[in-house]
């Protein structure tokens, strides 16, 4: 039995194909400048800050790189987010649509993710500051707090230590699991897009066959 959708629902669903390829293209953009920008950015606490002025101001389109490093770090966290809402206006609750859902949803907790670990990688005056009042946000989590801040830190205090272990988790573990989690996405969108696709041509080809005789 093939269920119909509505015209509205349709819409909503190739709306959902055509973001996650913008999904995919703008973690890729980046994955692959953030890969430029690590060959000279240090993470440390006394050389961060240098280090990105002289992307910025000294290497050769390093201000290019950067530049679409941020767009494209903030653009996949809007249209992930639109993803979902569009998801859900298009009433996309069926099993077939569980991948794409969970990917989805976690792509975005990853990238949000991402954000978060590299307010303190500048290592300028705001996101210093911004950092410390976020550390004492998660340590006032119950039961775990002070353990999670003794992991994101290092220690007492943020210093090298702190800018190395959110390096390590923005640049190895959150971009790796997003990558994945936007082609496992894609996927599963293009999955559902063929399979409802298929049997509407088919009834269109019956009917134009009927019709015909």
């Amino acid at each position: 039995m093939v269920l119909q959708e509505s015209r509205f629902e349709t819409v909503m669903r190739r709306t959902a194909t055509i973001l996650s390829v913008v999904i995919i293209t703008l973690t890729l953009i980046a994955a692959t400048t953030g890969i430029l920008l690590s060959i000279y950015y240090e993470p440390a606490s006394g050389r961060a800050y240098q280090s990105l002025k002289v992307i910025t101001e000294e290497i050769q389109y390093g201000w290019l790189f950067r530049k679409a490093h941020n767009l494209a770090g903030n653009g996949v966290i809007i249209v992930a987010l639109i993803q979902i809402v569009v998801m859900f206006l298009g009433r996309k609750f069926t099993k077939s649509w569980y991948t794409a859902w969970v990917s989805g949803i976690f792509l975005t907790l990853s990238v949000i993710g991402l954000s978060w670990t590299s307010m303190i990688l500048g290592w300028d005056q705001v996101g210093f500051w911004r950092f410390n009042i976020e550390l004492g946000t998660i340590e006032a989590i119950p039961l775990i707090g002070e353990q999670l801040r003794e992991i994101l830190t290092g220690g007492s205090g943020v210093s090298t230590l702190t800018v190395q272990r959110l390096y390590t988790i923005h640049s190895y573990i959150l971009s790796t699991a997003a990558i994945i989690l936007a082609i496992v996405h894609l996927f599963s969108v293009l999955w559902v897009e063929k399979q409802v696709s298929t049997p509407q041509e088919l009834i269109q080809g019956v009917g134009a066959s009927v019709a015909e005789s």
